[in-house]
């Protein structure tokens, strides 16, 4: 009975907005590269082994890889395989990714709710806003750990800082937990240092305010950062994982061409979330009698560089941003004396129309998340994203030579067509600037594309059928003979034997 009066107006609301934040989190699983990670995480739980070199494309097979993701890999795979998973489009074991997902990204946003000022409502408004942000970087891959303990090693420095609860002996631990799930743990030391950054201007231009911390404690910030660097170490490729955003960051191609290593499109309504978010902290900073804490300055200015530089960003800038929205939005509400006063305790007619309330927003959810899971729904939505036809060819009768496939298509086909090796897939780290430049010079038809296919061998190539490539190759059926696939949406031009070479 206890439990069931204590439903507050302030935990009826946290309760809903969790519950529509999982519910929003939940969607079908149409990324390439969600594959070919639970492809090397099935690699690796069959071998028992960490690889050290790529054995899954014949371009780069047997050169060193860094498998940076192998742990969170693992874990994919396994949800995949409790759920059901059987390698075809639809399947049981998408709910499983869907959910892996989910969970992630309503944990990361509750830390950051942990961190946020004000009212309940101005917190949901705002973890709204910053959800909606984040969502261009939620899909079921390794980088969701990334999400999730940026936003716990945030509030751990949150915890400190404002709250004055040293917890921070937390980071050193989970750096070395990240470093093996996802390369992202470059988010947790860009929060380290920019918050050191942030408390050392603050003790030199502002130090009566209460929210700097103090030379004395901020050692204690130093030493954390300083131990938990050479532990970046402690996993299989060793002190290569020091350098390895720096690598990864380099690659030109990614810049140019891969939609999520560009700058946000603010034509596309994704990225408008982003904007409101940016927008409104603008605003609200500016209005209000508030002044910026240093540290929020740097983190949101640091942020909302890398954000601008690189879309898949914009979901840092959401975990730094929106608990400083907060803080500066409830101040300008307080400043006009638009406060909502909340009842702390509901009783009678209305501590029962809360719960109802609660009961109908958790059966809506689990309908929009049941709908979205649907078996029907799923598997035209991943017949429309890949070339599943295609992978059943490449099984059933694979043509001779080796492949030359679609960058969007590699991590796919390297997961549905396991015995066929890819040309190249997502692992961009793997593939450098030189060779990702050709591979482009080839399918966009550029200096020496007949020369590049001719002098690796290709004996077919699976690509998408409006392709620029796959037109001139259309052009050409003296040469290439083409299938297509999957409602027209997928060729694989087969190589012609040249007659009078074999006479």
């Amino acid at each position: 009975m206890t439990f069931y009066r204590k439903l507050t107006i302030q935990r009826l609301t946290a309760a809903i907005l969790f519950i529509l934040l999982f519910a929003m989190a939940v969607r079908v699983p149409t990324d390439t590269d969600t594959w070919w990670h639970i492809r090397s995480g099935e690699y690796i739980l069959d071998l028992t082994k960490i690889p050290q070199t790529d054995p899954f494309s014949h371009t780069r097979y047997g050169e060193d890889w860094i498998d940076h993701s192998w742990g969170s890999q693992i874990v994919i795979y396994g949800i995949y395989e409790i759920f059901g998973g059987a390698g075809k489009p639809g399947d049981s074991g998408n709910i499983g990714l869907a959910l892996y997902m989910a969970g992630l990204a309503t944990l990361g946003m509750a830390f950051v709710y942990l961190m946020c000022e004000g009212n309940v409502y101005v917190r949901a408004f705002s973890l709204v806003i910053g959800a909606a942000a984040a969502a261009v970087f939620w899909s079921p891959r390794p980088q969701m750990f990334s999400f999730m303990l940026g936003a716990l090693v945030l509030y751990l420095l949150h915890l400190y800082k404002r709250r004055d609860i040293d917890r921070l002996w937390l980071i050193p631990v989970i750096i070395v937990i990240w470093v093996n799930l996802h390369g992202g743990f470059a988010i947790g030391f860009i929060f380290l240092f920019g918050s050191i950054a942030g408390e050392v201007i603050g003790n030199l231009f502002n130090r009566d305010d209460p929210d700097v911390v103090e030379w004395a404690r901020l050692k204690k910030m130093l030493l954390v950062t300083a131990v938990s660097i050479p532990l970046v170490a402690v996993n299989p490729y060793g002190v290569q994982m020091l350098g390895y955003p720096f690598r990864t960051v380099g690659i030109g191609v990614l810049q140019d061409f891969i939609q999520e290593w560009g700058s946000p499109d603010f034509h596309e309504r994704q990225t408008w979330p982003f904007a409101m978010l940016l927008l409104g902290l603008l605003v609200v900073a500016g209005l209000g009698s508030r002044r910026m804490d240093w540290t929020d300055l740097v983190l949101v200015c640091g942020t909302v560089f890398m954000a601008l530089t690189a879309g898949r960003n914009i979901a840092v800038f959401a975990i730094a941003a929106t608990p400083v929205l907060t803080r500066h939005l409830d101040t300008w509400l307080t400043d006009r004396g638009w406060q909502i006063r909340l009842r702390r305790t509901v009783t009678g007619p209305m501590l029962i129309l809360n719960w109802v309330l609660l009961v109908l927003i958790l059966l809506g959810g689990l309908v929009k998340v049941a709908a979205a899971l649907n078996t029907e729904t799923v598997r035209a939505a991943q017949e429309e994203y890949f070339p599943v036809e295609v992978a059943d060819f490449l099984n059933e009768s694979p043509p001779p030579g080796k492949m030359f496939n679609s960058y969007n298509w590699g991590g796919y086909l390297m997961f549905a067509a396991p015995d066929v090796p890819v040309y190249v897939d997502g692992r961009t780290d793997l593939y450098d600037d030189d060779f990702l430049r050709e591979y482009l010079d080839t399918v966009f038809l550029r200096d020496r594309w007949q020369e590049t296919l001719d002098e690796q061998d290709i004996g077919f190539v699976a690509i998408e059928a409006r392709s620029v490539l796959a037109v001139m190759l259309r052009t050409m059926p003296d040469q290439w003979q083409e299938y297509q696939f999957d409602a027209g949406r997928s060729a694989v031009f087969v190589r012609i034997p040249d007659q009078a070479a074999d006479e």
